[in-house]
């Protein structure tokens, strides 16, 4: 018979590899954790950039250069081949998709957008 009785506490049955069957129960949950939070740090990696961008392409816009182009060239390599750049009357917005942190999966869409014209509505720029 394994176990013991206890005086107060009544039967102790063995314990031994408890422990074990807990932390593997534990460790996926701890693992799906952390990817959730590295998604979470891509995401918001992609949310700046994709703002430096819009912002880049509205400078250049109200400069009289090519938006499109400043936008591309402001984003790294990696997310200029799926990058989107709208133009509008008043507004420029960049949209990228943010990496992944595992290979399978949807990649996010993170988009950011930057008014065209003057900084804080200044006469003359």
């Amino acid at each position: 018979m394994d176990g013991s009785w206890d005086r107060g506490r009544g039967w102790r049955g063995d314990e031994s590899g408890q422990a074990a069957v807990a932390f593997v129960a534990v460790v996926p949950v701890l693992i799906l954790v952390a990817l959730g939070l590295i998604q979470f740090a891509l995401a918001g990696h992609a949310a700046l950039t994709a703002a430096s961008a819009a912002r880049a392409a509205a400078r250049a816009d109200y400069t009289g250069r090519d938006p499109e182009r400043a936008a591309r060239r402001a984003l790294p390599e990696s997310f200029r081949a799926d990058a989107r750049v709208h133009v509008g009357a008043d507004a420029v917005e960049v949209e990228i998709r943010a990496p992944r942190s595992l290979p399978v999966g949807p990649r996010l869409p993170v988009a950011a957008s930057a008014l065209l014209g003057p900084a804080d509505g200044v006469p003359g720029g």
